[in-house]
């Protein structure tokens, strides 16, 4: 049977009599089919079975919208195989941070993109209630582990399993640039209540120290994505109010090696590139004169946090 007349027939199998329970149904097979052809282009791309080109050819579109619609989701789905480094050199955030990121009348919090609880553990040790919603499981795996007073979902930005107005605060931790805003910007509008806040927050490296100019430029031959890091949001969310803290986090050698072992852009690298940038960051943090004998590095961060109110 010619594919095109599959397709029509399956259709008219799930819609049946039509109306919004067969819209309804439609739309759920249509997802599910969605999701089933996103696994199927990450194991081609993982295991170097197929190129873009072909991979586009084969869903009818060309080698740009392909890569256009599944390289950004298939790097945000690539955390899990490094979840422990993740977790070993990521920085978590301030403490300052709280009172910027969430109002101090709020009680209940949703962590969206959780990551392995590094803003989790912090909303929880400032006595709030926190759900924690993850899509990658071995990073969920890591998470309930970590924070185990959270209450951790699967669940992502576009589909968050909560009900409507049931949280006073959302906060996006270091995850806002993977996530559809054209989705997430009205599903995580229905989960908060009138008047809830929104805060989207990043660490980014203070380079301002010589060495970690050096650490930037060996991590910039990766090409790592631009990321905009003080993001407007459409309606219904009103004017961002913006704050940056500065600090430090302090860390060891095999900590930043995690660090930069943990980013998205390093584990899609050929094997042979990964090790070898791997080898250069180590080569640098042991040989830079800044850092020296040191058992302790201590790496500048600007946290940056945009907060917004929902109108």
């Amino acid at each position: 049977m010619d594919t095109d007349d599959l397709g029509q027939r399956v259709a008219e199998d799930v819609a049946g009599g039509g109306g919004l329970e067969g819209l309804r149904r439609l739309s759920g097979v249509i997802e599910a089919l969605e999701e089933r052809r996103t696994e199927l282009v990450e194991e081609l791309r993982r295991g170097r079975e197929a190129t873009w080109e072909e991979i586009g050819r084969a869903c009818g579109m060309t080698r740009q919208g392909a890569t256009r619609r599944w390289a950004g989701r298939l790097r945000a789905r690539s955390f899990g195989v490094a979840a422990d480094a993740y977790q070993h050199g990521r920085p978590g955030y301030p403490r300052a941070l709280i009172g910027s990121a969430v109002p101090r009348e709020a009680r209940r919090v949703l962590d969206l993109g959780a990551g392995t609880g590094k803003s989790t553990a912090l909303l929880v040790d400032a006595g709030l209630d926190v759900v924690a919603v993850e899509p990658d499981e071995g990073m969920r795996a890591r998470l309930a582990a970590t924070v185990p007073k959270a209450a951790v979902r699967a669940g992502s930005a576009e589909r968050i399993p909560l009900p409507d107005a049931s949280v006073d605060a959302v906060v996006v931790a270091q995850a806002w640039h993977w996530f559809d805003p054209v989705v997430a910007v009205p599903e995580i509008a229905r989960v908060l209540v009138p008047g809830g806040t929104l805060a989207l927050v990043w660490n980014v490296r203070d380079e301002s120290e010589p060495w970690a100019a050096a650490l930037g430029v060996l991590m910039h031959r990766a090409k790592p994505p631009r990321i905009d890091t003080r993001p407007v949001l459409p309606a219904p969310f009103g004017a961002p109010e913006r704050l940056e803290i500065g600090w430090e986090h302090v860390t060891t050698r095999a900590g930043i090696v995690d660090m930069v072992a943990s980013r998205s852009y390093v584990i899609a690298l050929p094997e042979q590139e990964r090790v070898r940038l791997l080898a250069d960051v180590e080569q640098l943090l042991a040989t830079h004169p800044d850092l020296a004998g040191r058992e302790e590095i201590a790496l500048p961060y600007v946290t940056r946090c945009t907060r917004v109110r929902l109108g």
